[in-house]
Parts: C-alpha cells; structure tokens; sequence
C-alpha cells in the first residue's frame, strides 16, 4: 500500500517533525528489553495484528540484534474479532457475526503458555458507529476480563491502544473520535490500576495529522496510513512496532522512519527480515488452527508438527547469516 510522494526536503521536513511527536507519547518506558527468562510472548488482536507487520518488524529487529537470545513471537490475531463481544448487522456480509475473543481465550491462553502478553483491541469494539456508553463498557469489561485472565496465568500482559480510524478513507464519520475515547480510556488504566500500557493511537494520530496538514498546505491530497479507514499499510505498522520497541528500551529506534533503516547496522539484515516474514506467515496460520477458532473464511493453518519443522529450519538459516 502507497501514500502520495512528496518531494524529498519536505520527506526530511516531516521525518523530523514526525521522530518529534513519536519521541513524546510512549506510556511508561519499562525500558530493561526482553529478559532472558521469557521465551515466549503472544500477540492478541484483531485484523491489524493477524496481518502482522509490526509483528514481523519487533522480531526481525530481536533476531538481528540479539542472536543469541531464543524468543517465540507468536501472533494469534483474529479478523473481525472483538473483545466486547458484539457485532453489527450485516457483519461480512451477513455470512457470520464478528468472532469473540471469550470464545477462544482460554484454548490460547492454554496452547501458547506465554510469559508475556500484548493485546491490542478496539478498533472493532465500537462497531464504526458513534459512541455509545453500553457499547464502551462492553469494551471495558472485555478488556478488564482480558486483563484478569492473563495476569491469574502468571504471565505479563501489555496492552497497546486502538489503531486510529481515518475519516478521510473510511465512512464512518466520528468513529475517529470514539478511537480516540477508547485510547484515551486505556492509557488512563497504568496510573488507576497500574497497568502496562503503549500508547500507539496518538503517535499514529499524530503522524497523519502532520502529513495531512501539509499536503493541504501544498494542495496535495490523498496521504493515509489506513487506505480503507481502518486497516494500517508499513508505516503504521512500523509506528506500533516502534512504539513496542521504546517501550522495550531500544532507543536507537526513535529517529529512524522505517524496519529497513533500523537493521541497516546489521549485515544480511534483508534477508533476515525476508525469512522472519515468512516464518510469521507460516506460524500465524498454524497457531490459528491448533488453538481451534471459529471464523469462517481464514486459510486453514499447517499441522502445528509440520510448522514447528519449518519453523526450526527458517531459524537455523536466520542464526547462519548471523554468522556471516
């Protein structure tokens, strides 16, 4: 996916402009990276998180950085789901209402045995309709519940906040501001309750605001990081993982505008970003089945065995280029 090309001082202009308004809006920086003891970390969501590239990018930036360190990224993200349990009229089409995740959390949760957890909800819970006080305190409940859940397990949960919604793409005029709402009600959970929170709603705002400000300025228009309103292209993507990784203390991120430029210290850092790609694409599907969900319309995973095979080989090539 593409956004309109702008000329390269304004690129450098709104770089700067953007690496600004990135360095000020992460919640709470825990900032001690991944400790040796987690060896698994499981990605909850819906549609965002199952394409994955934030996904991809945090551990492709791990895996070139610290090849000596052995930890499972694994996404189970969800097309459609919510964690408020609703689902509009005429969802898909009419064909099946929006998966829940109280369906499937407890198989997942079971399966992956994670030590941490991120979860990032919201973009669905709403409904794309205007806000509504039932509607948000499914939303909280279920994020509460989420909450609960993962903690009586033992492991860390991190929640991340609602991706934006783009008005200028989308149809649902003031959807945008009940993102905002729902954010805004997350980020306010770390000091009511004390919990761990990113905020990758606002620099995700930010940036568009930035941009679209600009090509106004100048005339241009079409800029978006969601071309549909909702669904992020790279460098949305790269902003959540951005947001993740600062989080995690790795600061030599916070000037750089994309995955790429954040390997570029690291030899082979193509292909391994290439083979972290497709051991996600494998892995996702496969984790999906085994933990046996029940949308309709998903592509049907590899038996877990024959992932994990794969999986191992794709690791064993990604430790070789580390060695050249």
């Amino acid at each position: 996916m593409t956004s309109t090309k702008q000329p390269p001082r304004i690129k450098t202009f709104l770089a700067l402009l953007v690496g600004y308004f990135l360095l000020g809006f992460v919640s709470t920086t825990a900032g001690q990276g991944i400790p040796k003891n987690v060896r698994r970390i499981l990605f909850l969501g819906n549609s965002i998180t199952y394409s994955g590239a934030y996904i991809t990018n945090i551990e492709a930036y791990f895996a070139a950085h610290y090849p000596n360190q052995s930890v499972e990224f694994i996404n189970v993200g969800l097309p459609s789901e919510t964690v408020a349990g609703l689902s509009e009229d005429g969802h898909a089409g009419g064909r099946f209402p929006r998966p829940d995740l109280h369906e499937r959390l407890g198989r997942v949760l079971e399966q992956t045995k994670p030590d941490w957890v991120f979860a990032c909800y919201g973009i669905n819970d709403g409904i794309q309709m205007p806000l509504d006080e039932s509607r948000f305190q499914r939303f909280k409940d279920g994020i509460v519940w989420l909450h609960e859940e993962v903690t009586k397990m033992g492991a860390r949960i991190i929640h991340l906040t609602p991706s934006v919604y783009d008005e200028t793409r989308g149809k649902s005029k003031g959807y945008a501001a009940v993102m905002d709402y729902y954010a805004k009600w997350l980020v306010a959970q770390h000091k009511q309750q004390h919990w761990e929170v990113i905020d990758t709603h606002t620099p995700m705002k930010k940036y568009i605001d930035a941009h679209q400000k600009l090509d106004k300025k100048l005339g241009i228009a079409g800029f978006t990081i969601a071309p549909d309103g909702v669904h992020i292209n790279d460098a949305g993507h790269w902003i959540v993982a951005k947001e993740v990784l600062l989080y995690l203390g790795e600061k030599a991120v916070a000037t750089v505008p994309d995955i790429q430029s954040a390997l570029s210290d690291v030899s082979q850092s193509v292909q391994i970003l290439d083979l972290v790609t497709q051991r996600q694409a494998i892995m996702k599907d496969a984790w999906l089945t085994a933990t046996r969900h029940t949308r309709p319309e998903m592509k049907t995973g590899l038996p877990m065995q024959e992932a994990r095979k794969k999986y191992d080989e794709i690791g064993q090539k990604i430790q070789d280029l580390r060695k050249q």
